[in-house]
C-alpha cells in the first residue's frame, strides 16, 4: 500500500502547482460622478389660474454609477436661498433624469415657509443622487430661481363685513341678537384670519355671525358630531343648512381663531374654570338649574353673585346634583364662614339680597357681603354715585347717567373702593378692584353691567 500513496501525491503535485499559479479579479465597481443640474426657468410668477399648469422642468445628468441607472434615487430639494437646505423640502424620484413642477406644488412650497403674496423670494435647488439604499450620495450644482407666490382663493368666504361675531348658547350673551360688540365680536388679524378671546359655557354651542343682529348668513359646521370638533376643525359658510359648532366641555375663557384660508377653526383654552353650584331655598335646591361660583384658575378660590331672595339657607355643591361634594356650614344658623365638607348645616345669609359670594374649599372658608351697584366719574367729578337698579329678569344692573363731555367712569359697590370694576380683564372683560377708566362719550346713556357668570364680569353702554 505504501508504494501506492507515494505514486498519487506525485500525480497531485502539478496540478497543485497549476492552482498556485491562478490568479483571480474582483469585480470593481465605478464610484459614478456628480450630475450636473439644469432648470427650464429662472423666474415662477403666475397667477391662481395657473395652478395645475407646468412651470418648471429640472434636468439633470446620469451619475453613472455602475449599476442599472433605472433603480438610481433622486432627490430634489428646494428650500429658502441662503440656508444650505437646512429646511429644504425633498421630492423623490427614481430612475428618471427628468421632473417636472406645477406652479400650485412652487406655490405651496414657497407659502410653507412664510412667504407674503406677491413678493418676489430667492429659492435654491439642487439634486442629490444616491442609491436605493442611498449609499453612494452625490450631490449637483446649485440653481437658483425666483418665485413670487400667489394668494390662493379661501377655502370658506370670508366675511364681506370684514367683521366677525360668535353667538350661541355657549357664550355669554346667549342666542339673543344683537350680540354685544365689547365681548363678542372677533379682532380681524388680516383679510383672511379672525381671532378673539370669549367666555364659553361648558356643554354649549355656537355659531359665526359676519353680520351682528342677522342669521341670514352665518359659519357653523356641516357635522357637530364629528370627533374632537369642541377643540378645533373644518367649518363652512351657511345660508340655512349646516348645524351649531360643539363648545367646550368644561366653562371658561377660550381663544378661538378662524382661518378663513384653510376653512379651519381652533379653540385653545386660557383658563378653565372650576365650578361650586348654589342650590338653596331660594331656587328649589336644585343643583342644576342653580347659579354658580367659580374658580378661574382651579385653585380652590371661588367667587360669584348670586340674587338671594329668602332666608331658607342654602349650599355649595361640586356637581350639578348630589352626588358630588356638598358643603355646608360648621354653625347651626349657617353664618360661621366655616365650610363643612360633605355635609353640615345650611349656609344661610341674614336677610335676602344680592350677594358677593366668596368661597375657599382649600382653606374650608367662606363668606357673603351684600352689594349695590353705582355709577362715578368724570360725568359728575367722582363725587357721589349714580345708583344702578337691579333687573332680576336679565340678571344685569342697570343705571342712566347723563354725560356732558367724553370722559371716563367705573362701577363701584356701596358707594366705596372696596369693590368695584373697571377695564382690562380677559376677553375684554372687567378687572376688579383696579383697571382702567371705562370710556363713554357725551349724552345720556344706560349703563348694564352683568355679573351672573362668575369670574367673567362685563358692561355694555346704550
Amino acid at each position: 500500500m505504501r508504494p501506492h500513496i507515494k505514486y498519487l501525491f506525485l500525480a497531485l503535485l502539478p496540478f497543485a502547482a497549476f492552482m498556485a499559479c491562478k490568479k483571480e479579479t474582483n469585480a470593481y465597481f465605478a464610484n459614478g460622478k456628480a450630475p450636473v443640474l439644469s432648470s427650464s426657468t429662472k423666474a415662477i410668477a403666475v397667477t391662481p389660474a395657473d395652478s395645475l399648469s407646468n412651470v418648471m422642468t429640472l434636468t439633470w445628468t446620469n451619475p453613472k454609477y455602475a449599476t442599472d441607472s433605472g433603480t438610481v434615487k433622486y432627490t430634489i430639494q428646494i428650500d429658502s436661498s441662503g440656508r444650505n437646505f437646512s429646511k429644504a423640502v425633498s421630492f423623490v424620484v427614481s430612475g428618471a433624469l427628468v421632473d417636472t413642477f406645477t406652479a400650485k406644488q412652487i406655490n405651496t412650497v414657497a407659502l410653507g415657509y412664510g412667504f407674503s403674496f406677491g413678493v418676489t423670494y430667492s429659492m435654491d435647488i439642487r439634486l442629490v443622487s444616491s442609491y436605493a439604499n442611498n449609499n453612494e450620495q452625490l450631490t449637483s450644482n446649485t440653481v437658483t430661481i425666483q418665485v413670487t407666490p400667489y394668494k390662493i382663493p379661501p377655502k370658506v368666504v370670508p366675511p364681506p363685513s370684514n367683521a366677525l361675531y360668535i353667538i350661541g348658547g355657549a357664550t355669554a350673551a346667549g342666542w339673543g341678537q344683537p350680540v354685544p360688540v365689547t365681548t363678542q365680536q372677533f379682532t380681524r388679524v388680516d383679510s383672511v384670519t379672525y381671532q378673539g378671546t370669549f367666555y364659553l359655557s361648558g356643554g354649549g354651542a355656537y355659531d359665526l355671525l359676519p353680520v351682528n343682529g342677522s342669521w341670514t348668513t352665518k359659519y357653523n359646521v356641516a357635522n357637530s358630531g364629528v370627533a374632537g370638533l369642541a377643540n378645533g376643525g373644518s367649518f363652512q359658510f351657511s345660508t340655512g343648512s349646516g348645524q351649531d359648532i360643539p363648545g367646550p366641555a368644561k366653562s371658561g375663557l377660550y381663544t378661538i381663531k378662524v382661518d378663513f384660508q384653510a376653512g379651519l377653526f381652533t379653540v385653545k383654552p386660557v383658563n378653565v374654570y372650576a365650578l361650586l353650584y348654589v342650590p338653596g331655598d331660594y331656587q328649589g335646591w336644585a343643583p342644576a338649574t342653580a347659579p354658580t361660583m367659580a374658580s378661574v384658575t382651579a385653585n380652590g378660590a371661588y367667587e360669584g353673585y348670586v340674587n338671594i331672595t329668602t332666608t331658607g339657607g342654602f349650599k355649595f355643591a361640586s356637581e350639578a346634583d348630589w352626588n358630588g361634594t356638598n358643603y355646608g356650614d360648621t354653625a347651626l344658623l349657617g353664618q360661621s364662614g366655616v365650610l363643612n365638607a360633605g355635609g353640615g348645616n345650611n349656609l344661610n345669609v341674614p336677610a335676602a339680597a344680592y350677594y358677593f359670594l366668596q368661597a375657599n374649599t382649600t382653606a374650608d372658608t367662606w363668606s357673603a357681603t351684600a352689594v349695590t351697584w353705582g355709577l362715578i366719574g368724570d360725568f359728575n367729578g367722582w363725587g357721589g354715585d349714580v345708583a344702578m337698579t337691579y333687573d332680576a329678569t336679565n340678571q344685569v344692573w342697570k343705571g342712566t347717567i347723563n354725560v356732558g363731555a367724553a370722559g371716563g367712569f367705573k362701577i363701584r359697590a356701596n358707594g366705596n373702593w372696596n369693590l368695584s370694576y373697571g377695564t382690562g380683564g380677559p376677553g375684554n372683560s372687567l378687572t376688579a378692584n383696579g383697571g382702567g377708566n371705562i370710556p363713554i362719550t357725551a349724552g345720556t346713556h344706560t349703563v348694564i353691567l352683568d355679573l351672573h357668570i362668575p369670574g367673567y364680569y362685563t358692561y355694555s353702554i346704550q
